[in-house]
């Protein structure tokens, strides 16, 4: 690994806020224009069924290059790309806030999603290098970096509701830059220099993997418009996996790769990333039709809608930090993910039973804690799997990975339970009873997910109890 040079023992604990924090704030960032959505959707002119892009273009950017934001972290420095990627995503935050078109929107999204690209796996290898040496000091960081993703996801929508309340929506972009300031100043002094390892980059991959990602995310949302027979949805479907085929080709023949695919040799890394790509998939629709429940059906305005998902967020932090390390200690990691997402299939199963008459208390509170549960028990098993069965010299590779799995399976996820709810309703705004159809298959897809999600670790994950057991 490269020469590095870390902070004092005394500092450390503070650096891994900040670590934490870039976490809390590109995950939140996925989520932070839940409740402004309606309001975006008449000013900017997005119609129901393509207001999805407004997460999609953040999220297919952010996925799509997270393995380059990784390699970058282990050639350049991961302090360096960290700092780097922060002044991008403050760039594209001004962009977005200062939107007036969707054009506008969707590359503001589109540059927040190269600098969030860049800050996620910088932040992973930066706190391998402050806690890596210190298996039981590492099991506490991965739950406080791990507490940090699902809770700025569902604490983003509280925000966004505070700010599209009681300011405007462009404020829910505007947030990330002084935000963006503080961390470049304080990086230097909190977080190990280093200068990077020798090598080449492999944009080619890096687009490649873009676009292929992207034709597939947008082939899905399209397809309910344009028809799942037709030959656009087929046609756009085809090239992207044809661009993920060539992806594949030319990792496995260029001499330093994007993606060393004999990285997946280690075990249980694979599993690791399935399960956090099913996660997103089922964990990022519950939220973003959640929150379109709450304001389309119940009448909830910005603020009351984001404070109703405050108690899940409560929840998240809580089971990460404290409930989910101790019992992935005492039962291992292949137990506590097929038992998150069993929880997570029933909280969902549960929203599935909403009603066009409903209340906070009966059809959102319960069933949104029991899904909180079961997202923050299988969170921290699968995150610290992925990330430690990677050689400690490719730690920036390995948290690019994991990342590009959570956030790619939370676009395609979206994608997939959008085209699936937009036929039952979930378009017709004005009307609750077919919107709520419409939530309610949603729910349901989403519940599927994570129940595939349990068949697969299940099938899966393999040995790897005892060193987790041994890591704490």
């Amino acid at each position: 690994m490269p020469r590095t040079s870390t902070p004092p023992a005394s500092r450390r604990w503070t650096a891994l806020a900040l670590i934490a924090l870039a976490q809390f704030m590109v995950i939140m960032d996925t989520s932070i224009i839940g409740v402004a959505l309606p309001k975006m959707q008449a000013e900017l002119g997005f119609t129901q069924e393509h207001l999805s892009w407004v997460f999609n273009a953040y999220v297919v950017v952010f996925g799509g290059l997270l393995l380059l934001g990784g390699r970058l972290s282990d050639l350049l420095g991961a302090r360096r790309v960290f700092s780097l990627g922060w002044i991008v995503l403050g760039a594209g935050s001004l962009l977005a806030g200062a939107a007036g078109n969707v054009a506008t929107e969707l590359a503001g999204r589109a540059v927040q999603g190269v600098g969030a690209a860049l800050i996620a796996p910088s932040a992973l290898t930066l706190l391998m290098m402050l806690f890596g040496a210190n298996p039981k000091e590492l099991m506490k960081a991965f739950a406080v970096y791990g507490a940090a993703a699902p809770a700025g996801g569902t604490a983003g929508v509280f925000l966004g509701g505070v700010i599209t309340e009681y300011a405007s929506w462009p404020w829910v972009f505007y947030i990330n830059v002084p935000i963006a300031v503080l961390a470049v100043a304080a990086a230097p002094a909190l977080l190990p220099g280093g200068a990077g390892a020798r090598g080449s980059i492999d944009v080619l991959g890096a687009v490649l993997a873009t676009l292929g990602l992207g034709g597939a995310v947008f082939a899905i949302v399209r397809a309910p418009e344009t028809g799942w027979a037709s030959a656009q949805t087929w046609g756009v479907l085809a090239g992207a996996v044809v661009l993920l085929a060539l992806f594949l080709v030319v990792q496995a023949k260029r001499r330093e790769p994007l993606m060393p695919l004999a990285i997946f040799r280690a075990p249980n890394l694979g599993a690791a990333n399935l399960a956090q790509a099913l996660l997103g998939a089922a964990w990022i629709p519950m939220w973003f039709f959640l929150n379109l429940y709450l304001q389309q059906v119940l009448g909830y305005s910005a603020f009351p809608s984001g404070a109703a998902l405050l108690p899940m967020t409560a929840l998240i932090m809580l089971g990460m930090v404290v409930i989910a390390p101790r019992l992935t200690v005492k039962f291992g990691p292949k137990a506590m993910i097929t038992t998150g997402l069993v929880l997570l299939a029933a909280g969902l199963g549960w929203l599935a039973l909403v009603r066009p008459e409903g209340t906070f208390a009966v059809d959102v509170l319960p069933a949104s804690l029991v899904a909180a549960l079961g997202m923050s028990l299988a969170f921290i098993p699968s995150l610290q799997m992925a990330i430690s069965s990677a050689a400690p010299e490719q730690g920036g590779l390995a948290s690019g990975i994991v990342n590009t799995s959570y956030q790619i399976g939370s676009a395609l996820g979206l994608a997939v339970v959008t085209a699936i709810a937009v036929p039952f309703g979930a378009n017709e705004l004005g009307d609750p009873e077919a919107l709520t159809d419409g939530f309610a298959a949603a729910f349901t897809a989403a519940a599927a997910i994570a129940l595939a999600g349990v068949m697969l670790a299940l099938a899966t994950v393999r040995k790897a109890k005892r060193d987790l057991v041994e890591a704490a």
